[in-house]
């Protein structure tokens, strides 16, 4: 299920100083981005950040519940996106750290994808 209104607008307020920050619907949920870069996600209300190898203990050690998973063809299937502990929410320094960790673990994935080639044009 997708972030309600007051919920991306609670995110949009308190991730602001990351950069300008935007939701959009996806997959049944909703996708919060950064400067055009995805790095968290909301789904029933609740917000799960980025996580790689980089970030990960610090959300294992932080007790989050990780990673968001779905159910894909009968199995279970991992986004690499963990829940925000409780209580994360009444720390804004302590929100934004972790944020921020997300945010660059989204841009080191990003780094690392290949550019897409550029198609060869159809002969007409």
């Amino acid at each position: 299920m997708a972030a309600s209104a007051s919920f991306a607008d609670f995110l949009k307020e308190q991730l602001a100083p990351l950069g300008h920050i935007a939701t959009r619907r996806m997959f049944g949920a909703t996708g919060v981005f950064c400067n055009g870069l995805m790095f968290a996600l909301v789904n029933d209300d609740t917000l799960f950040l980025r996580v790689d190898e980089i970030n990960k203990t610090m959300f294992q050690d932080g007790g989050s519940a990780g990673p968001l998973t779905y159910s894909r063809k009968g199995q279970e299937a991992g986004l690499p996106y963990w829940q925000v502990p409780d209580g994360l929410f009444d720390e804004p320094d302590t929100f934004l750290e972790w944020s921020r960790a997300a945010l660059a673990a989204a841009r080191r994935v990003a780094a690392a994808k290949k550019p897409a080639r550029p198609r060869k044009p159809r002969a007409v």
